[in-house]
């Protein structure tokens, strides 16, 4: 009897045996597979990378020749026919030029490739520069423009400028844009502590530390607006809302998603508020900066580090990408900005 147990129980055990080994070849087996794949998501990264860069260089730069050769037109005596065919090539080329820069910054994004560049700049001038190269187009619709900067508001700032730039001339841009007639009014404060626990938003939870402020920027207009449960789908990218007059304003649908991206990176949160068409809309965003005690120290740096990655994939893969760089285009910020405006 006693040998019928201990034969069982070896036999119970070489299952046993036998069943964990063919589980540790079939875990052999997935990581060849996984590494094979991550191998081929790697290669697959540096293919995208390099189409990227030679995107950035070969498709921007004749873009970059169309639009200077068709303003030059525009300065010499022309037809009123030929005149109108020139500014719609100057036109759709802005057109085109402002999509092939927000695919590249998407791309940046969605692969980590895209770092902040954190320094000292003048914040007051940032939204008065802003309001410079908007106003134009306020003032062809005849709209209302008001800018308030808070008394609180600190003169400067650290923090990445170029992305805080572009993301107050697009959301400012696309007020101007869904606006027919009325007002655009931009108010920028800094946000306080005791404001903060009063929001509807339990997604985002800003940690106040010292060295450091979040500045707050809404945007009110008086334009189309929007459905409540079409807010969600314009930070999503390439999609369009099913209200408003956004359906025929021939964008991409690229501008609000860039710019939640870039909000998120730097430390802050954005939203929209509409009742509804043709009932205007606000926008307000949030991002951290830091504080700028001494404007003259040149060499002033935050206390997070100078450059920050988006990473959204797993470290090994990030690790591998190649960074592209704003500049490689060879048109200052500025000079973007007004195309694109």
């Amino acid at each position: 009897m006693i040998i019928f147990v201990q034969v069982a129980v070896a036999l119970s055990h070489a299952a046993i045996l036998e069943e964990s080994m063919r589980a540790r070849d079939q875990l052999l087996d997935q990581n060849v597979a996984l590494n094979l794949a991550r191998q081929e998501a790697e290669k697959a990264i540096h293919a995208r990378n390099d189409f990227l860069s030679v995107m950035n260089h070969e498709m921007r730069t004749p873009m970059h020749a169309i639009i200077a050769l068709c303003s030059l037109l525009l300065e010499t005596e022309l037809t009123p026919e030929q005149r109108v065919m020139i500014e719609t090539v100057l036109k759709s080329s802005n057109l085109l030029a402002t999509l092939i820069n927000d695919v590249l910054d998407l791309s940046r994004l969605e692969d980590g490739s895209l770092e902040l560049d954190f320094g000292m700049f003048d914040l007051h001038g940032i939204f008065k520069e802003a309001i410079n190269l908007i106003k134009p187009i306020a003032s062809i619709k005849k709209l209302s423009m008001t800018m308030i900067l808070a008394p609180d508001l600190p003169m400067y700032a650290v923090g990445d400028e170029k992305r805080l730039m572009q993301t107050i001339l697009n959301i400012v841009g696309n007020a101007v844009k869904f606006t027919k007639e009325g007002y655009v009014s931009i108010i920028a404060s800094v946000a306080k502590p005791e404001s903060l626990r009063d929001w509807r938003r339990p997604e985002f939870y800003p940690v106040s530390s010292q060295g450091h402020f979040y500045l707050r920027v809404q945007v009110k207009d008086s334009g189309c607006g929007v459905l409540p449960q079409d807010i969600p789908i314009l930070f999503t990218k390439f999609a369009q809302p099913r209200s408003g007059s956004s359906q025929n304003s021939g964008g991409a649908g690229l501008g609000l998603a860039i710019c939640k991206r870039f909000v998120n990176l730097m430390g802050g949160h954005i939203w929209l508020e509409s009742e509804g068409v043709n009932k205007g809309s606000t926008a307000t965003f949030l991002i951290r900066l830091g504080i700028c005690n001494n404007p003259n120290d040149a060499l002033i740096r935050p206390q997070v580090s100078s450059r920050v990655r988006a990473y959204h994939g797993s470290a090994e893969l990030s690790g591998q990408k190649p960074i592209l760089r704003e500049n490689d285009g060879g048109v200052s910020a500025n000079a973007r900005y007004q195309r694109s405006l």
